[in-house]
Order: structure tokens, then C-alpha cells, then sequence
């Protein structure tokens, strides 16, 4: 069992507070915005059975999220449009909203674990790879992007429902590739993944 706590433990050693876990969720998926969150966790803090939010069931990644809000000192959201991710790349668009998720804590940070990405910030930071199943601050992060991106799924679901997004959440499945060739693409669509880019002259409404 890895200890999530082994790297807030170090950085507690060594005086500091105030620490930020970082991830995003959104890279892969078709359709919407990519999201990040950084979390900053008290250090008392205990959630059994808290780890990457992809291992948890939706029940449980819902009430783990109440729990993170309630008990949490400061929760930033960044979110990057599709807009943004076609104009500048999916990887320099996560960059972007995890530094929006950083910037939205509303506080002074005094480090950043991030789940695998480098991040080029005032602050000093720690990239962990698979982080989201390493670090406490950052599965919390995790199941806190992973909740937000979905209510939008959901959201743009209930308008296009053809695309089965409810389920898939925006990633290239069967059932929504099967849509974009029979109906085209919304305007939320990401242009520049295939194959959306092959259906760019038949947007629909």
C-alpha cells in the first residue's frame, strides 16, 4: 500500500503548511474543456480510501468531493476551453489551468506537488509521476477536477445527447464516434483531434 502521505509528510518536516496537490483531468477526451484543481489539504487530514479518482466508483468520488470541499483550507478550479486547447495544443492548455487552479486557491502557496507535469511557477514544486495514487494533496485534486469536468459532460449531454456523453464523458468511444459520423460535430467539439478535424465543415447547432 503506498503511503499518501510520504511527501506532505517530508515538506511538513520541513516547516511548510501550506501545500498545494495539482491534477488534471480532460487531456484524452474529444469534446469540452480540459480542468485542473489544486487542493490544499489540512494536515490532519484523513479520507480512507481516497486514491486516484479513475479507481473510484461515481458514488464515491461524488461524496469524497463534498468531504475535500468541507475539509479542505483552499480549492482552486482551472478550467481551459476548447477554444484554448485547438489554439495552443492540449499540453500547453493543462499547463494553463493547472496554473488557474494554482492562482484560484486565493492563497500563498509554499510548494506544489503535481501530479507528473512540470510546472514553471514562483513557487516550488514536485512532479510525482501517477501522483493522483501517491500523494494525498493530489488524489484529492483529482477527485475534484475529475467531478467538475463531469457536471459539464453532463451538462452538454442533456443537449446533445446523441453523443452519449453522459456515459463516455467526451472520450472517442464507438457509440460517439458512430454520432460525429452521422449528426457532424458541436461547436464544443476539439477541432484539432482526429477525427473531429475531418468533420470541420459540418458543425451542428
Amino acid at each position: 500500500m503506498e503511503d499518501l502521505y510520504k511527501y506532505e509528510k517530508e515538506l511538513y518536516a520541513k516547516g511548510l503548511n501550506l501545500i498545494g496537490g495539482v491534477d488534471e483531468v480532460g487531456r484524452g477526451p474529444l469534446i469540452g474543456s480540459v480542468v485542473a484543481a489544486c487542493v490544499v489539504l489540512p494536515k490532519d487530514f484523513v479520507l480512507e480510501g481516497l486514491t486516484d479518482s479513475k479507481k473510484l466508483s461515481e458514488k464515491k468520488r461524488n461524496l469524497f468531493y463534498d468531504i475535500i470541499r468541507e475539509k479542505a483550507i483552499a480549492v482552486g478550479i482551472g478550467v481551459v476551453d476548447e477554444k484554448k486547447i485547438d489554439e495552443v495544443n492540449i499540453y500547453e492548455a493543462t499547463k494553463i489551468a493547472m496554473k488557474e487552479a494554482i492562482k484560484n486557491t486565493n492563497i500563498e502557496l509554499e510548494h506544489v506537488l503535481i501530479d507528473a507535469m512540470p510546472l514553471d511557477i514562483n513557487v516550488p514544486t514536485t512532479s510525482i509521476i501517477k501522483g493522483d495514487a501517491k500523494s494525498i494533496s493530489i488524489a484529492a485534486a483529482s477527485v475534484i477536477a475529475k467531478v467538475t469536468r463531469d457536471k459539464m459532460m453532463y451538462e452538454l449531454d442533456k443537449k446533445y445527447p446523441m453523443y452519449d456523453l453522459k456515459n463516455n464523458k467526451g472520450y472517442g468511444t464507438k457509440k460517439h464516434l458512430e454520432a460525429i459520423e452521422k449528426y457532424g460535430i458541436t461547436k464544443y467539439h476539439r477541432l484539432t483531434f482526429k477525427p473531429v478535424s475531418n468533420y470541420k465543415d459540418k458543425v451542428i447547432n
